[in-house]
């Protein structure tokens, strides 16, 4: 009888964590792209090796709550990655929300605005539009400032409604995994108002763009975690040494990790290898700055 209350309450707590509330970010359709007919999708990618969503038209928040009893009032957005044509939903998306949700931290997952997919194939429609970087850079320029709008709703969405949240308008952090990081930026460093610049950050092996590395960085405290790997096959790495010796300069909170192995993409996936363990040192990052 009581392994079975034991395994009930498990199962309970379970439940709690993977129970998932689909928030659209805008009523009605998204300004500025009233026109988009396509309809967002979900595979598994065989390319990427995980499940990817694509074609997002009308942007939404996937929110995972922390259990009331562990919950400390702070709030993360996690904008996944996917080259602004696909998103990496679990392994840069719910993978992650469900590890900081057993640990007391409410997390919201972001479906921003993408590239259009016309084939059903958003992997093998990226790599190919990419063999023309000039031309890709000139289609996704529209679609980054769109996510970043997304990005700032959401924040703004998040703190209006921080009371039925149960969380800390003043605890809320941002972290973004490859083009999701440049997502994150132009939330901290393109804000105009107070309302939707987070209080913390954290870029997983991010590209920033050079205007990205040319903005001035906020005066406010904004604690940034910087995460990459040595042999990522975008050759990213240097962008974040460049990022964190941005924050060092600006006399900001930084702090940055690059792994010897682990390629692009590693997020919350397994290799067997130290950069596995990258989510726990963010834990520890979080708890010194004790958001955690």
């Amino acid at each position: 009888m009581k392994k079975f209350i034991i395994a009930s309450l498990f199962l309970a707590g379970l439940a709690s964590i993977n129970a998932q509330k689909s928030i659209p970010l805008y009523k009605g359709k998204a300004p500025g792209t009233e026109n988009w007919t396509q309809k967002e999708a979900q595979q598994f990618n065989g390319l990427f090796k995980t499940e990817v969503v694509f074609n997002v038209a009308q942007p939404s928040m996937l929110l995972f709550e922390a259990d009331k009893a562990k919950a400390n009032g702070t709030v993360i957005l996690i904008a996944p990655g996917g080259g602004f044509q696909s998103l990496s939903i679990n392994r840069e998306g719910i993978d992650m929300a469900k590890k900081l949700a057993e640990n007391g931290i409410t997390t919201v997952v972001l479906k921003y605005r993408l590239l259009e997919t016309k084939s059903n194939d958003p992997a093998k429609e990226m790599m190919e539009n990419i063999k023309d970087r000039p031309a890709f850079d000139k289609r996704t320029a529209p679609i980054k400032v769109m996510a970043g709008e997304d990005i700032k709703t959401a924040i703004s969405y998040i703190r209006t409604h921080a009371k039925e949240l149960n969380i800390n308008p003043e605890k809320l952090g941002v972290i973004g995994f490859s083009a999701g990081a440049s997502v994150i930026l132009e939330s901290v460093l393109h804000s105009k108002d107070a309302s939707t610049l987070p209080n913390f950050a954290a870029s997983i092996y991010g590209g920033p763009s050079q205007e990205i590395l040319d903005t001035e960085i906020p005066k406010s405290p904004l604690p940034l975690f910087i995460c990459a790997a040595s042999d990522d096959q975008l050759k990213l790495a240097p962008k974040s040494v460049l990022l964190y010796s941005k924050w060092l300069e600006a006399g900001q909170p930084t702090e940055l990790h690059i792994y010897e192995k682990g390629g692009h993409g590693f997020g919350m996936g397994v290799q067997n290898s130290p950069v596995d363990k990258w989510s726990d040192v963010y834990l520890d990052w979080l708890r010194f700055h004790k958001f955690l």
